[in-house]
């Protein structure tokens, strides 16, 4: 036997051995990723959902006193430009008989147009109100004949079983006629 170094675990061997190790795992740790990226990405939202995230919506058309239905993430928000009558309605009522209090200037970021979420709080039902013609209740704004509850100009729940106001949905105006729902 020879006392040549090469031949130990000391030796020329050891890095070696140390560079092999090193690489064979970094490129199984790479295949596993590559791998699994197919995976993890099928996880994300699809295309037609995230077109769904955000609605945009023309303003513009609308004119004092219409209303209107547009559909976010499967709901159907209603947008109503609102008259001034209905803006002094709105404002004129005192928060603390509410069932759920809010004021109207917590409600809408500007006073003629009201977006809300057109679902009843009570159970789901779409809410009459937002064509011509429809019953709009005791307080002009929304009823919901399933079960008789009646909402103001604000969306404020006023009468019947529904324990909360109509939702506001996250908007933000884009330009003076525009606005973006989500």
């Amino acid at each position: 036997m020879t006392d040549n170094p090469t031949n130990t675990a000391e030796g020329v061997d050891a890095p070696r051995r140390d560079f092999l190790l090193i690489s064979t795992t970094t490129l199984g740790v790479a295949g596993v990723a590559m791998a699994a990226w197919p995976f993890i990405h099928s996880i994300n939202p699809a295309k037609d959902v995230l077109a769904l995230a955000s609605t945009e919506v023309d303003l513009s058309a609308i004119e004092e006193g219409m209303a209107i239905t547009v559909l976010w993430r499967g709901k159907p928000v209603f947008i109503r430009h609102r008259t001034a009558e209905e803006i002094k309605a709105a404002e004129d009522v005192d928060v603390a008989d509410l069932r759920d209090p809010q004021s109207d200037a917590d409600r809408v970021q500007k006073p003629q147009w009201l977006v809300a979420i057109g679902v009843c709080t009570h159970l789901g039902c779409i809410p009459a109100g937002q064509a011509i013609g429809d019953v709009k209740g005791e307080y002009d704004g929304w009823y919901c004949p399933c079960h008789g509850s009646h909402y103001d100009t604000s969306g404020r729940i006023r009468k019947g079983p529904a324990p909360f106001n109509l939702p506001i949905p996250p908007y933000t105006f884009t330009e003076e006629s525009m606005i973006v729902i989500g």
